[in-house]
């Protein structure tokens, strides 16, 4: 490449680089909602729509039970899997049920939710 054909490429592509450059400012904020519907993340698989007490029922005391707002964090574990059922109340007023499951073996690798569901079962 000649030196004329750089300098016109180096001139051409500032402009360029420049529009390229700039941030663009935040939207407003908006209050955030109570939490989502249950519904924004209804899926099939295994413990979907169940309640906490039917949980309980099926897996016995759970290791954890996280309660905020509007979501609810279920933890059964044994030595081969632990499995986190979260709830949320399909609408106000209503008993929250399971809307996602996520399982793992006791050193974080994921496993099958419904292969530990029936780990947690065999207790």
């Amino acid at each position: 490449m000649t030196l004329a054909r750089l300098a016109l490429a180096a001139i051409i592509s500032l402009p360029l680089a420049a529009c390229s450059g700039g941030l663009v400012p935040p939207g407003p904020a908006r209050p955030s909602p109570a939490g989502p519907p249950a519904s924004a993340f209804a899926k099939s698989g295994p413990l979907m729509g169940m309640d906490a007490r039917h949980l309980t029922q099926m897996f016995g005391t759970p290791r954890l039970d996280i309660r905020e707002s509007a979501m609810r964090k279920l933890q059964f574990a044994n030595g081969r899997c632990v499995l986190d059922a979260y709830l949320y109340a399909p609408a106000r007023g209503r008993e929250p049920v399971v809307t996602h499951v996520d399982a793992r073996s006791p050193v974080g690798a994921d496993v099958d939710p419904a292969g530990c569901a029936a780990a947690l079962q065999r207790r």
